[in-house]
């Protein structure tokens, strides 16, 4: 270790490397350091019986931005995956996002006017000039059917309560398309990375010093005299020992297991959309990577609720939330020489490539 640093990176997620890749780029030198045993973050991925799995849920990569998909192209070859997930609710398969192949299997009907009447007509049954909740909102988008087996119940599991009680601002809009497509994301570029995204950072980490197992909030002053400056990607609110209150998030817990068949589900996406079913999802890894290994993994997950000390997921951006993270933010302006990024140091839900575009314009503006 070098006694002394152009910027030290607190944390080895995607953000973290991005910008230590461009600060090396540049001819500076880079201290990386990572609370967890690995880098990459929450996209981090593990051989198992030589399939790729993603430790912390299915991470898709894709974006429109021409800057970012030929970014990540010089660290790793993406290959033609898209994301076609599919909805089991009680063991009717819909196809997502909601496009003809949905209405068909729900309704029957053949052609986009039929499904948008259909759509429209239960939408005016129950239409509310001004939604007060998620329920009335969905409601609203896309009628009663839709969001009965597909919204619903998925939704109360994935937030922990009924949808009666969530903000209608949390689903302003709905995927809706009258065309026969189950590409969910239709964007320009979509893949996975073969051989796993840690292989991915590892690449742009590489010429960086990079430690492993260290709680910088822990030692904080020392590790702050290590370097010009900081790039903290931590939780923001424990940055300021949750001096305003602790910022409020989902998280989520997975079941892992390896079974001894070649293919449990023929997806590497099924959703349960129904209430009975504890588990929002499960996903089996190797269809992300084509794979034909003579075994499969499988995750469920299950969304759960954080306290501090959990693993933080998902940030819940209701007013209350936005209004504290808006104070901390305030607080983090007056760390003249901290850099505060990442979707925990921005308490914000980033796709992947928008991570990669926040972090390449930080260091563009630093």
């Amino acid at each position: 270790m070098k006694e002394h640093y152009d910027y030290l990176i607190v944390g080895a997620g995607l953000y973290g490397a991005v910008f230590a890749q461009k600060a090396m780029e540049a001819g500076k030198t880079c201290l990386v350091i990572e609370k967890r045993d690995h880098i990459a973050g929450n996209i981090y991925t593990e051989a198992v019986e030589g399939i790729q799995v993603h430790r912390y849920g299915a991470h898709i990569f894709h974006t429109n931005n021409d800057e970012v998909w030929n970014y990540v192209n010089r660290f790793a070859t993406f290959n033609r995956y898209t994301n076609s997930p599919v909805a089991n609710y009680k063991g009717e398969i819909y196809n997502m996002p909601f496009n003809m192949n949905t209405f068909n299997k729900m309704w029957g009907v053949i052609t986009p006017a039929e499904a948008q009447a259909e759509i429209e007509r239960q939408r005016a049954a129950h239409y509310v000039a001004e939604p007060k909740n998620l329920e009335e909102q969905a409601i609203n988008l896309v009628g009663t059917d839709i969001y009965e087996k597909l919204v619903k119940h998925y939704t109360e599991k994935q937030w922990g309560r009924p949808c009666t009680e969530l903000p209608a601002f949390i689903i302003k809009r709905l995927p809706v398309r009258f065309v026969y497509d189950n590409n969910y994301f239709n964007a320009l570029y979509q893949g996975i990375p073969v051989g796993g995204y840690t292989a991915m950072v590892e690449k742009m980490l590489e010429g960086a010093e990079v430690k492993l197992g260290v709680d910088y909030l822990a030692d904080k002053a020392a590790w702050d005299a290590v370097a010009d400056k900081v790039v903290y990607t931590g939780p923001i609110d424990a940055y300021f020992g949750y001096r305003l209150g602790a910022l409020a998030y989902r998280s989520v817990r997975f079941e892992t297991e390896t079974l001894d068949m070649e293919n449990y589900q023929g997806n590497a996406v099924v959703n349960y959309t129904d209430a009975d079913t504890p588990y929002t999802r499960i996903i089996e890894h190797k269809h992300f990577e084509f794979g034909t290994q003579p075994k499969t993994v499988i995750s469920r997950e299950y969304s759960a609720e954080w306290k501090v000390g959990d693993e933080p997921y998902y940030p819940v951006n209701d007013e209350a939330n936005g209004a504290l993270y808006q104070q901390y933010k305030a607080l983090a302006e007056g760390e003249e020489k901290v850099l505060f990024g990442g979707r925990l140091g921005e308490y914000k839900y980033y796709d992947m490539d928008k991570v990669i575009e926040a972090a390449l314009a930080a260091w563009k503006a630093r």
